[in-house]
């Protein structure tokens, strides 16, 4: 009776090792699907990073430009002021 018996739990643990290897081979398959993922996601954030870098220095760039024309303006109306002021 002991070697009928020791077939069958040489059977449950083949059966049961063999659940345990499918089961980390989808584990794995599974990981690389993620990393994949993950890696498409970061690339995609790298880009909308780059872009809003690049968007924050262009209206950086812009409102130094809208901040020199007005002073520019200013200076052109103060000199206009002073050249065609009334005389007392």
């Amino acid at each position: 009776m002991e070697p009928q018996e020791e077939g069958k739990a040489e059977k449950t643990f083949k059966s049961f090792g063999k659940r345990v290897d499918a089961f980390v081979e989808e584990l794995n398959e599974a990981a690389e699907k993620l990393e994949k993922e993950f890696e498409m996601k970061y690339e995609e954030l790298k880009v909308s990073a780059e872009k809003l870098r690049k968007e924050a220095e262009s209206k950086e760039r812009w409102k130094e430009v809208e901040l020199s024309l007005k002073k520019a303006g200013d200076e052109l109306r103060n000199a206009f002021s002073a050249a065609f002021k009334k005389r007392d």
